[in-house]
């Protein structure tokens, strides 16, 4: 993975310029499906973060499905397989943990979220 930086002058948070860096990376392929990332603390190091801060990038994205943790193994980008929902398809599951990842990176709550996905139904 090619060296990431966090913009000091960016009106964005540095926890959610790293979220996004990283999502955009992975969306984009150039991070590719089964590639391993970087350990918490070396990211952390590298970026100029705490390393709870790096910790909670990993668990966010992982809940949107962007990455996957195994263990001591590490944290890998997610293949497009393994974000696909049981009981959903493939494209809505990505769509909607799209959505999610906006929603979160402009900052709206979750009831906020689901008022604007309500009044697009």
């Amino acid at each position: 993975m090619d060296p990431l930086s966090i913009d000091p002058t960016s009106p964005e948070p540095p926890f959610a310029q790293l979220r996004a860096m990283i999502a955009g990376r992975a969306a984009s392929g150039e991070l590719e499906p089964g590639e391993k990332l970087p350990t918490v603390r070396a990211l952390a190091a590298q970026v100029g973060l705490a390393v709870n801060t790096v910790a909670r990038v990993y668990r966010e994205l992982e809940a949107d499905g962007v990455v996957v943790t195994e263990g001591r193994r590490g944290t890998f980008v997610a293949s497009t397989s393994a974000s696909a929902g049981a009981g959903l398809g493939g494209d809505v599951q990505e769509e909607a943990a799209r959505y999610a990842a906006a929603a979160r990176r402009a900052g709206l709550s979750r009831s906020e979220a689901g008022r604007l996905l309500d009044d697009a139904w």
